[in-house]
């Protein structure tokens, strides 16, 4: 009989190129290279302004209100990798704080995505342990139920699978597959460079009205332009 609460050892990996691409570019530039798929709930946000990551998921499935499950994860977690937390149920107690991120950051892990809650917030930015939560708690949690490591999982309504590639900033929390990796990572160059180039154009006074050829989308929609008449003197 195999046990419904594992702990896997793998070796899947994204194509490192890829990963660094798709952390240079961020979020929003890379969801749109993916087709706008992937993205977690908005409610999964960072706990300090400016933080940028892309690495490997390291999943853990925790029962809510017990951290047991991250404590055994962290030995399979290493350099460049995101460590991706959620729950069989919601939650929002505390469930990490600063003595994990100390043991994390000795292995080299790059930040943490929890679908729970974090605490000891005060000390993960003086630390620039990056982690993107559901909330912040100072609930406290108890180490006694088991769950699982390594496991697909869903992380705020996204799915995650261990190796996938973890992006995450300011704007929100994005899972790209692993095999999708390279190319989305090249479509997010090419949006880039597109981008650049409409910038340029914005920036010499180009209106995106024009530039985006909507004026004749306004005239088909019946938007029309009228000169305000002057207040009598």
């Amino acid at each position: 009989m195999v046990s419904k609460h594992v702990i896997v050892r793998t070796s899947r990996r994204p194509d490192p190129d890829a990963v660094a691409v798709l952390g240079k570019a961020g979020v929003a530039t890379a969801h749109e290279a993916m087709g706008r798929r992937g993205l977690t709930h908005p409610v999964l946000r960072p706990i300090y302004p400016g933080a940028r990551i892309a690495g490997r998921a390291v999943t853990v499935l925790s029962q809510p209100g017990d951290n047991l499950m991250i404590h055994a994860c962290i030995e399979q977690c290493g350099p460049g990798d995101v460590l991706v937390v959620t729950t069989t149920s919601p939650s929002t107690d505390g469930m990490f704080g600063e003595l994990f991120a100390t043991q994390l950051a000795a292995r080299g892990v790059l930040g943490l995505v929890m679908d729970a809650g974090v605490r000891d917030v005060s000390e993960l930015t003086a630390m620039r342990f990056p982690a993107w939560s559901r909330a912040v708690s100072a609930q406290g949690t108890v180490k006694a139920t088991p769950g699982s490591v390594n496991v697909p999982v869903v992380i705020g309504g996204a799915y995650c699978r261990p190796g996938d590639v973890v992006v995450a900033d300011d704007d929100g929390v994005l899972i790209v597959p692993l095999e999708d990796a390279p190319a989305v990572a090249a479509a997010a160059q090419a949006r880039e460079a597109n981008e650049q180039a409409k910038r340029e154009q914005f920036q010499a006074g180009v209106l995106g009205l024009d530039l985006y050829g909507l004026r004749p989308t306004l005239e088909r929609l019946g938007v029309t332009y009228v000169d305000e008449t002057p207040d009598p003197a």
